[in-house]
């Protein structure tokens, strides 16, 4: 095993890549994107994704990327705030808002730039099929020539490509929460003095988050059945968040104004992904591909991290692919499913199984009931939060107990050249 396709080159991928190449691998980053991408939302780095960080040598500049963001507030339809929470309420890492929150494309940026020597990427190409023999995967592309792997894997995202034609369609993996999201970057109307605002009705929630630079961002999150509609028709997105949110209070017509020629718009219907295994024959996932918790979980990105530094470990140690795999996923598994598990207190969902789940209502998008009432809002209220009454909504600490010897199995961790971290 030496030479590693890695379909992806947002988070995972990049990471995975990093830790290959210490390890003596040769990854191939394949993106379709023209570039790495920019933009995105806060993502939050916890427990032992700090770890990691550190150990890859960035975790300083990932602080000093920070959002800015220290805290939760919500607010009315006056904009008074009710309730305040702070970034530490229920421990740096366990809180709704992290100590370490970061843009993604922020984070995107510095995982390139640490992996940029010693790493192939290739842009602006994607992988349009693969074939495995007794000693690789035979992969295409919509643009490059055909080339052979020892090892593909996919760390693509929530909708990867690599998952479809190697374990089986989307549909069958993906859990749906019951709500959409989206979010894009707007203007700080006022001083967000490092607190994110929510403003939450029947049903669906706004919210708003400092960003660096003085600019910030906007997010809506509202319970609906899935509606028809093309996955990259950004016009009717708009249109129905816009006629979800038509008549909302607070700052909800501004950012609705905003929306319509925000650049970064994002909107995607709220999934997990819920697999057997993460690996077929020379194939494996990573990330969202494998097991995205959905953004209400927080915890998406610590997984990415962790989950690349213990697979890349496993690679280099196990005596075959075969071997590394099942280790991977043994690690992983207990990390993962508490990650999905804290994300379905988020939303209810129209998934029997994920509505049987009792609701903390962690953003509050909370179903009407038949007739709803416009006093019934939450089910855990912002003076529940002040008071304490958080239990469900604290994110799990997700530590795999990252001793400074740092053992998974029989390998261990040794600083890669020019590391600035000490353990």
């Amino acid at each position: 095993m030496n030479t590693v396709l890695i379909s992806g080159a947002s988070i995972a991928g990049p990471a995975l890549a990093y830790w290959l190449h210490h390890h003596g691998f040769t990854p191939t980053v394949v993106e379709r994107a023209p570039a790495p991408r920019p933009g995105g939302q806060a993502v939050d780095l916890r427990g032992t994704a700090r770890e990691v960080a550190e150990r890859m040598g960035i975790l300083a500049e990932v602080r000093a990327a920070h959002t800015g963001a220290r805290g939760m507030a919500f607010v009315n339809a006056e904009g008074k705030r009710t309730s305040t929470m702070a970034s530490d309420t229920m421990g740096d890492s366990g809180g709704v808002i992290a100590e370490l929150e970061i843009l993604r494309g922020h984070l995107v940026r510095i995982l390139h730039e640490a992996t940029a020597t010693g790493v192939e990427y290739v842009f602006d190409d994607g992988i349009t099929s693969l074939t495995e023999t007794e000693h690789g995967v035979e992969a295409t592309f919509e643009r490059g020539e055909p080339r052979t792997f020892d090892l593909v894997i996919g760390a693509d995202g929530l909708h990867s490509k690599v998952r479809s034609p190697a374990f089986g369609p989307e549909s069958e993996f993906a859990h749906d929460l019951g709500a959409y999201i989206s979010t894009f970057g707007t203007t700080q109307r006022e001083d967000l003095d490092g607190r994110q605002l929510m403003h939450t009705a029947p049903g669906r929630t706004t919210g708003i988050y400092p960003t660096p630079g003085g600019r910030a961002k906007a997010m809506f999150v509202f319970a609906s059945p899935p509606v028809e509609h093309d996955r990259r028709d950004t016009a009717r997105q708009r249109e129905l968040i816009a006629t979800t949110f038509a008549g909302d209070g607070w700052e909800v017509p501004r950012l609705l104004d905003g929306m319509r020629d925000a650049p970064d718009f994002y909107f995607d219907r709220l999934r997990q992904i819920r697999m057997d295994t993460w690996s077929s024959g020379r194939i494996a996932l990573l990330g969202d591909a494998a097991f995205c918790a959905s953004p209400m979980a927080g915890n998406g990105t610590s997984m990415a991290l962790v989950g690349a530094y213990v697979l890349a470990g496993e690679l280099a140690t196990a005596p075959d692919h075969r071997t590394a795999f099942r280790r991977y996923e043994e690690e992983m598994r207990e990390y993962v499913a508490r990650c999905q598990k804290f994300a379905l207190s988020g939303v209810d969902s129209h998934d029997a199984e994920v509505a049987d789940v009792h609701p903390h209502a962690r953003f509050q998008p909370a179903r009407p009931a038949a007739h709803p009432g416009r006093d019934e809002v939450v089910r855990r209220s912002p003076e529940d939060l002040e008071h304490g009454d958080a239990e469900g909504l604290r994110s799990p600490e997700l530590d795999l107990q990252l001793t400074p010897g740092l053992t998974f199995r029989a390998w261990t961790w040794k600083p890669p050249p020019g590391c600035r971290c000490t353990t």
